[in-house]
C-alpha cells in the first residue's frame, strides 16, 4: 500500500510528495498550499478495493 502520493504544482511546476492516510476515508479532498510557492491547491485522493491511490490535484 502506498503512503505517499506525488504530484506536480499546478502554480510553480514542482514536484510535491505529500502523505496519504487510508484511514482517513476511501475518498479524500482537501486544501494544502504549495510548499515550493505557498500556492493553494486542493488534493483529491482516492483509494480503491485493495488500497492503491489515485491522486489529483488543482488550483484552488
Amino acid at each position: 500500500m502506498e503512503t505517499e502520493g506525488i504530484y506536480l504544482c499546478p502554480h510553480c511546476g514542482e514536484e510535491i510528495v505529500v502523505p496519504l492516510d487510508p484511514c482517513a476515508g476511501r475518498e479524500q479532498r482537501y486544501t494544502e498550499d504549495c510548499p515550493v510557492c505557498c500556492s493553494p491547491n486542493v488534493i483529491s485522493v482516492t483509494f480503491d478495493e485493495d488500497g492503491e491511490p489515485s491522486l489529483s490535484v488543482e488550483r484552488e
